[in-house]
């Protein structure tokens, strides 16, 4: 394995994947994310505080953050499966935690999605449809990311045991390594799982 090309491919996952693009799309509209809102450098905060247009840019791109380095592992080392795992994850360290604001960053889900997206596409399109379904039952993001992420490592299981999916879907590794995401979400929305318990979590409201 290149030591080089390892260390070129985990600082490359690391620096895009902290690129803080709802701050930029935030200061971009005259508004600093972090100080509206939740407070939250996400696609969320970014729906709420400047409009969902710019939202679902930033989900999209946050999204980007997670696929591009795992698909450049893939390229890059197509012998070594685990380098794809390995830039995945530190991509989603990267949003979580970016270096350009301080390691202060987003929870997770839009990146964590994105390194699904290109390790297991199936599984994560049956996630993000439970994602939708939930949200437009209960207008709160917070549970519908939580459910779906816990979610997405049994879609993963139910699609390895009927053998469908590429051979890194069905793959024990990646199995695990989404059931980290799952513990990581459920642990990063600890302060809106408090909010639901006490009904005081904001939730998107239907418009007329």
């Amino acid at each position: 394995m290149p030591v080089l090309t390892v260390a070129a491919l985990c600082l490359f996952a690391y620096l895009f994947g902290a690129i803080p693009f709802a701050l930029i799309i935030g200061k971009l509209h005259g508004v600093d994310i972090r100080k509206v809102g939740s407070g939250n450098v996400g696609a969320t905060n970014v729906t709420r505080a400047v409009g969902p247009l710019q939202g679902k840019i930033c989900f999209v791109l946050d999204l980007l953050k997670g696929t591009i380095p795992v698909l450049a592992s893939q390229l890059a080392m197509p012998q070594s499966p685990g380098m794809a795992l390995t830039a995945g994850a530190i991509a989603i360290l990267g949003h979580m935690f970016p270096i350009y604001l301080k390691f202060k960053g987003g929870k997770g889900v839009s990146t964590g999605a994105g390194v699904a997206l290109a390790l297991a596409p199936l599984p994560l399109l049956c996630a993000l449809a439970l994602w939708a379904g939930l949200f437009l039952v209960t207008r709160y993001v917070s549970v519908a990311s939580i459910v779906a992420a816990a979610a997405l490592p049994v879609f993963t299981l139910i699609f390895r045991l009927a053998g469908v999916g590429s051979a890194s879907a069905k793959s024990l590794p990646v199995l695990c390594f989404f059931c980290v995401i799952a513990a990581v979400t459920v642990y990063r929305h600890r302060s809106n799982i408090r909010r639901l318990l006490d009904g005081t979590e904001n939730r998107f409201e239907k418009k007329n």
